[in-house]
């Protein structure tokens, strides 16, 4: 199977790695060729802290889906959260040398470019530059430039910026795992690709992604990506509760939480207990479900007043900003039992729970339908985009050649006939005379042919 085919993404979360393989076919969906799955060893809050174990991690995921789906792969599309992202309205704009030709994508790219030059905090670096609204000339709210006329190109931008020393972290962690970075996205653009519906982002959503250290949010509102922020805290501090709370293994207290664990403690009766082996001979401990619960709600409601900050800051209770699609809750947090009763409740907005497989052609076993596979599947997306693009960009090379070719080919063959029609007249004149003589003194094809038959005839009498 070529290169060319496929595109991998690779999540590089505080719990797991993922490496997911795919392809699109014919009908436009993702088809899944092989998954790839590792426990992170090397990453705290979505910073990598330990490069050796997050390479050994990195490597052990790409080895099974590799193994999996029956392909090499050297190139994947990463994602990056931690608390070090921020993000910033900027506007800008550019003079357009030529105003009478339409404006192309080389324009947008070079007005992205100039905000990509602004000058940052010392150790910051810009990932994302992502256009908002668009303004040509006199003319505001303009959501596609491409192709209209104008002199001045301005733009509203939402910049997400990250510290420089946590991306070459991870960009040599991919490098040293014998892969080269196709691209570096933030993973909630990412997780907000696979959950996502058109309808949601142009009525007005947040997308919550609740992962193993940390909690991202994006808001969409007509379409347009209006906010981005990272929270510090997420499914792993819940574990940490338990385990203090109970004084349990960390092991225990994991299990305790996926398999038992509530967001609404009034919804769990005082009577249900669950028993906890005790460590070396030592007794066994009797834990209640409503006091687990409890410690549960107390750290949920915690994330979730953080969420609801976040959505303040952005202007989500105010009229024209409100979220009509409300709030999607996904990543492996999400799977807490009652948690989107308690998102409602804190908020004020309906709530559902983002299922990732949604996109997806060949997810038969439902394996991949769990919101953890979320950012994986929107990074194999996002892969799957940047290559059609650099397939559509060579397309039009390819084209522009051929039409350059064809071009200098007609004006050959004018150039040619120009000549040709210069020369004719003389060599007319030059060969007038014998052509004449000629056609006089040599008897046609008809006359010779009617002197035969006469001949013939006479013989025959």
């Amino acid at each position: 199977m070529e290169n060319q085919e496929y595109s991998v993404g690779l999540d590089i979360g505080t719990t797991k790695i993922v490496a997911i393989v795919g392809r699109r076919n014919a009908h436009g969906k993702i088809e899944i060729l092989g998954v790839g799955k590792a426990k992170s060893l090397g990453v705290h809050k979505g910073i990598v802290n330990n490069i050796s174990q997050t390479i050994n991690s990195i490597k052990a995921a790409v080895a099974e889906a590799q193994s999996s789906s029956g392909v090499p792969i050297h190139k994947v599309t990463v994602g990056i959260a931690g608390k070090h992202i921020r993000s910033l309205q900027h506007s800008d704009y550019i003079m357009r040398e030529k105003p009478d030709k339409f404006i192309t994508d080389d324009d947008i790219e070079a007005l992205k470019d100039q905000v990509k030059k602004l000058v940052m905090l010392p150790g910051e670096e810009i990932i994302h530059v992502l256009p908002q609204e668009y303004k040509v000339d006199s003319e505001g709210e303009i959501q596609e430039p491409v192709g209209m006329h104008g002199k001045r190109l301005e733009a509203n931008f939402h910049v997400v910026v990250g510290q420089m020393g946590s991306i070459r972290n991870i960009a040599r962690c991919v490098r040293e795992a014998g892969l080269e970075m196709e691209a570096l996205t933030l993973e909630p653009l990412a997780s907000s690709e696979a959950v996502l519906t058109k309808e949601e982002k142009e009525a007005g959503v947040a997308i919550v992604d609740i992962g193993g250290g940390t909690t991202d949010i994006a808001i969409f509102k007509d379409n347009i990506i209006r906010h981005t922020c990272v929270i510090p805290y997420g499914g792993g501090i819940i574990t940490e509760d338990i385990k203090e709370g109970c004084s349990i293994i960390e092991k225990h207290a994991e299990q305790l939480k996926v398999k038992f664990g509530s967001a609404v403690p009034e919804l769990e009766k005082d009577s249900t207990f669950v028993t906890i082996p005790g460590l070396h001979g030592r007794p066994d401990k009797e834990i209640s479900l409503k006091t687990l619960a409890q410690i549960i709600n107390a750290r949920v409601e915690e994330i979730l007043e953080m969420v609801n900050t976040e959505l303040k800051a952005y202007g989500a209770f105010e009229q024209k900003k409100k979220l009509i699609a409300g709030i999607v809750l996904t990543g492996g947090g999400s799977n807490l039992k009652h948690l989107r009763q308690l998102a409602n409740y804190t908020t004020g907005f309906d709530s559902r729970i983002g299922f990732a497989n949604e996109y997806v052609a060949n997810d038969k076993n439902q394996y991949l339908k769990g919101p953890e596979f979320a950012t994986s599947i929107g990074l194999l997306m996002e892969s799957l985009k940047i290559r059609d693009k650099k397939t559509i960009a060579v397309e039009e090379e390819v084209e522009a050649e051929v039409e350059n070719k064809i071009e200098q080919n007609v004006e050959e063959i004018n150039n040619n006939a120009e000549s040709q029609t210069l020369v004719t007249p003389q060599v007319e004149e030059e060969v007038k005379v014998p052509v004449q003589t000629s056609r006089s003194s040599k008897p046609t094809f008809g006359q010779s042919l009617m002197e035969k038959v006469k001949k013939f005839f006479e013989e025959v009498e």
